[in-house]
């Protein structure tokens, strides 16, 4: 019944993974090929922000594996553990590294506002480093909160 509970997290985790195989497949080399259009000064272009955009697509698939991670841990019982801690670290930090690489791809979305005359697109290039930057400051304070409850917990059980 225990596995239960985090079924629908786990089903979440699934599914969030979807869209950004897509995002694989279709997004990201036609933003490259976009970049190298609007830069052909700068011939590399396209592949720094293929390189950007990949890198942190498999830093979001760490995170999400490690999401996973936690929701067996939970399943398991030992979500006050120090493993489970360890597993919040390893999301804020992915979800922080996230936020840097895609602030890195800004300038190229500011190209294409200027291009097409469409200043909403900078807007839209500050969506994914902002809710990563959210991700990252909720499993912080997660973290927090857990080693807080581990250390309560241990010093209750050296007290009776």
């Amino acid at each position: 019944m225990k596995s239960a509970s985090t079924l629908f997290l786990k089903t979440a985790v699934f599914v969030l993974s979807l869209p950004m195989i897509l995002f694989c497949l279709f997004l990201i080399p036609e933003v490259g090929r976009a970049t190298a259009d609007l830069l052909p000064a700068f011939g590399a272009s396209k592949y720094v922000v293929w390189a950007l955009l990949y890198a942190s697509v498999i830093i979001y698939f760490i995170g999400l594996y490690q999401a996973f991670q936690l929701l067996r841990c939970i399943d398991q019982g030992r979500a006050f553990s120090v493993s489970s801690v360890r597993k919040l670290q390893v999301i804020k930090r992915c979800a922080g590294t996230i936020s840097i690489l895609h602030l890195c791809v800004l300038p190229s979305f500011y190209l294409f506002a200027e291009f097409d005359d469409a200043p909403g697109v900078i807007f839209v290039g500050l969506i994914v480093p902002f809710a990563s930057l959210v991700i990252a400051v909720f499993a912080a304070l997660l973290q927090k909160l857990l080693q807080e409850a581990i250390e309560m917990k241990s010093e209750n059980e050296l007290t009776i």
